[in-house]
């Protein structure tokens, strides 16, 4: 490499040690300024860190190259001697940017090539587990997009491999909610975190976030870089909850939808920091003082408030599981006939996770995310979260919801498997019990022309109030005659 460039290179990097940090310090000066005004000063102080060394760079290569050019003599000590203009070509000066410089390439090589995997990764969240969103989400959408002044087309979809919505793309920006989110949450909590990710594509923050990362892997090694761009992204956030808070006047409604969402991710991990990033959202849309870290009143107040909101969401799963239409055992099995093709398919177990243990109980949109999935990872990763989303007690090691379904399975298999082998899952009974768990109320008839059942269920959710089931005696099989949907005095939804 050119001496005179890794002379020059060498310098700027040791002198961008203290103009990174002049930048950064300029920035303490907004610490009680407003989250707009905290985000444009930490925005100005980052990317004027790469002008800064630039600037730099361009000076020492200038100097060195053309002033001074004369009156360098070659060293054996190293690449170059500066005989004038402070000695900063020392010998020992020109041995350190000897390793200097190719350790700072190779970090922003490595850098970079960690951003663009990011990149990569975003772009593959586009096609892998994602279906369309409701159509009635879609239309909410339109309306939010013209409330909050996104004036270009924005495509809403579910992933199973979010966790949080999330936007991706700038000229083509797409919004992800994890499966799930729209029905665990209230419809003016989803709507809340709509206009927020909408906030993010207004204020264009993707592109801003790529130059972040443009800026971070080319000093990556200051640490007032790492430090101002976590306050871009700190603010960026409370920027969007802003605007959030002013279309919709409800600061604490909104508050209690970020904590409703962090309990259907990782409750635990959001109560464990009291410093954490959500808890801090919260506390700042309720307006309480920041205070130490050890504020007993901020801390009482964000725990009551993640308490209320866990025990709300836990009252309703445990209420209204997901709805999803009523089908006999032989539709269910004819709609997974094409899957169930060889004896091979049958020995995979995600495949006999599919169109066996959650046979029932999997929605359409979770059942066509699941095939779309790629590697086992992504499918285990895909079960975990279908559990964790049914579970009483978000969070919680035990899952109640769980334990009782497989519980059911094995009482079908083990009750109601007919004269010819067939297993009891696969029977109208046992697709009944799965779905709806026993009868508060059974009549068998044996000894009829023919022999027949009937189970009274008081109330299904989604379906009504006294529902009756019948199952009667055909070619030597219990098949169901009445179709739940059609039972009741009860109006479901």
């Amino acid at each position: 490499m050119n001496p005179l460039l890794i002379n020059a290179l060498g310098l700027s990097l040791v002198h961008f040690l203290w103009e990174g940090a002049a930048l950064a310090a300029a920035l303490l000066l907004f610490h009680r300024a407003s989250a707009r005004s905290r985000y444009a000063a930490a925005c100005a102080a980052l990317f004027a860190m790469p002008v800064a060394f630039a600037a730099t760079f361009y000076r020492f290569w200038h100097v060195s190259g053309l002033w001074l050019g004369p009156r360098l003599t070659p060293h054996l000590g190293g690449p170059l001697d500066v005989t004038a203009g402070g000695g900063s070509g020392t010998p020992a000066g020109a041995f350190i940017w000897a390793w200097l410089v190719p350790v700072w390439m190779a970090g922003v090589a490595i850098f970079y090539l960690r951003s663009m995997g990011g990149w990569l990764a975003a772009r593959r969240l586009r096609h892998t587990g994602v279906t369309v969103a409701p159509d009635l989400w879609q239309t909410r959408l339109g309306a939010l997009r013209a409330r909050t002044g996104v004036t270009r087309a924005v495509a809403l979809m579910e992933s199973c491999l979010t966790e949080v919505p999330v936007v991706i793309g700038y000229f083509r920006p797409l919004i992800l909610l994890p499966i799930g989110l729209a029905s665990g949450l209230t419809t003016e909590q989803v709507e809340a975190l709509l206009i927020h990710e909408l906030s993010h594509i207004r204020r264009h923050d993707y592109l801003v976030n790529l130059l972040q990362s443009a800026v971070e892997g080319l000093l990556f090694y200051h640490p007032a870089v790492w430090w101002v761009s976590r306050v871009i992204r700190t603010e960026r956030e409370h920027c969007c909850d802003d605007a959030v808070v002013a279309l919709r006047g409800d600061a604490r409604g909104y508050a209690g939808a970020l904590a409703a969402m962090e309990s259907l991710r990782a409750p635990a991990a959001a109560l464990a920091a009291n410093g954490g990033s959500l808890v801090h959202r919260v506390r700042r849309l309720l307006r309480q003082p920041e205070g130490p870290q050890g504020s007993p009143a901020a801390t009482v107040a964000v725990a009551i408030l993640l308490a209320g909101t866990l025990t709300a969401l836990s009252a309703w799963q445990q209420s209204a599981p997901p709805k999803r239409p009523v089908l006999t055992a032989q539709q269910v099995q004819k709609k997974q006939g094409d899957a169930n093709t060889s004896r091979a398919d049958n020995t995979n177990p995600y495949r006999k996770w599919l169109t066996e243990d959650v046979a029932y109980i999997i929605t359409t949109e979770e059942r066509r995310a699941f095939r779309n999935l790629q590697s086992d990872e992504e499918r285990e990763r895909f079960i975990e979260q279908f559990w964790q989303r049914r579970n009483p007690i978000p969070g919680s090691q035990e899952n109640a919801f769980k334990e009782e379904h497989y519980r059911r399975i094995a009482y079908v298999n083990q009750n109601f498997e007919d004269a010819d082998g067939l297993a009891g899952w696969k029977t109208d009974r046992g697709r009944v019990y799965i779905s709806y768990g026993p009868p508060d109320e059974k009549e068998v008839h044996p000894s009829a022309n023919p022999p027949y059942e009937q189970w009274l269920y008081h109330y299904i959710e989604g379906v009504g109030q006294n529902i009756i089931v019948e199952f009667r005696e055909q070619n030597g099989r219990m098949l169901m005659t009445s179709d739940p949907n059609g039972q009741g005095n009860g109006r479901g939804r």
